[in-house]
């Protein structure tokens, strides 16, 4: 039995307890990994708030990805479909028992902190441009809310397939940054920001307004992928520009993904951090027993890049 630091969801919407636990000696087709670093997604801030399985186990420890070592080897740990966080105790603690399946190899000088938000937000942009939104050089993309942990990857991924690309931001002050990020052009403002621009392809992270706002602005025979409702999940759209137009409206949820499809998202986004074609911006590093205060960050919508857990401090 291994003793562990962590995170734990002890009643949904209460603050997150730092607690010593026992971990079970891994069972056959788990191993135990020791921990170094955590991605804090929005997921883990619906889960602690009992939005996402409320009627699961507890005390839990949350958090769905995480880098570490295991037998010496630098690694990855991605929860996915698996439940860890969920069903199971997930990463936000010093170590972890978890199915085999659930970890990779990490490439030679990969930074472990970049690499542990690769399991939900480099995931799920990959995902968003590669295999839902199928973008290539020919097309002209917006990416909304593009200083945000998912829009930086996702601008840096589609500028990679020689699309042009243009950024949404609400605040002036990430405009550099978002160019840094592989942007052409960026938008600052609200959904009237996108009257600058008719693209054929849009990724969505706010829903709103932002929604219909881009139905009107893409151009004939566009994709429209949503992956987040941060401003809210309720939309107003007009169908028969929908219709008229030609548009998919299409959706990302990882878990419709085969575990093959998965597994090579994450080994493409690994090969890009090694080569340097891909740079996470990671917006801050706390340590473990400041996990709460990460999820309260994440609610104020502040961060420019990823949060990342320290779990060793």
């Amino acid at each position: 039995m291994t003793r562990a630091t962590a995170a734990r969801l002890v009643e949904p919407g209460r603050p997150l307890d730092i607690q010593e636990v026992d971990l079970a000696d891994p069972a056959a087709g788990e191993v135990l990994v020791e921990l170094t670093h955590a991605g804090v997604n929005p997921f883990d801030r619906y889960n602690a708030a009992g939005l996402v399985l409320p009627d699961g186990p507890l005390p839990r420890t949350i958090g769905g990805e995480a880098t570490g070592t295991l037998d010496g080897r630098a690694v990855l740990v991605v929860g996915g479909p698996t439940g860890l966080g969920l069903t199971s105790d997930g990463t936000w603690a010093t170590a972890v028992v978890t199915p085999a399946e659930t970890v990779l190899p990490l490439p030679d000088g990969v930074d472990p902190v970049a690499a542990a938000t690769l399991g939900v937000a480099g995931q799920t942009a990959w995902q968003a441009v590669h295999s839902v939104g199928l973008v290539t050089s020919a097309d002209r993309v917006v990416v909304l809310g593009a200083s945000g942990g998912v829009g930086g990857i996702a601008v840096a991924l589609a500028a990679q397939t020689g699309a042009e690309v243009w950024g949404q931001t609400t605040n002036p002050e990430n405009a550099e940054l978002i160019r840094e990020s592989g942007a052409h052009h960026v938008l600052v403002g609200g959904p009237e920001a996108l009257d600058a621009v008719k693209p054929t392809v849009a990724f969505d992270a706010l829903g709103g307004a932002y929604t219909g706002a881009l139905v009107e602005r893409l151009r004939p025979g566009g994709r429209l992928v949503s992956y987040g409702t941060s401003t809210g999940a309720r939309v107003e759209l007009n169908m028969q520009s929908v219709y008229r137009k030609g548009l998919s409206l299409l959706g990302y949820a990882s878990l419709h993904f085969a575990p093959e499809e998965r597994e090579a998202a994450l080994l493409g986004l690994l090969d890009a951090l090694a080569t340097g074609a891909l740079k996470v911006r990671i917006a801050g590093v706390l340590p473990l027993a400041e996990a709460q205060q990460a999820l309260d960050l994440l609610a104020q919508r502040a961060m420019v890049g990823k949060l990342v857990l320290d779990l060793r401090a």
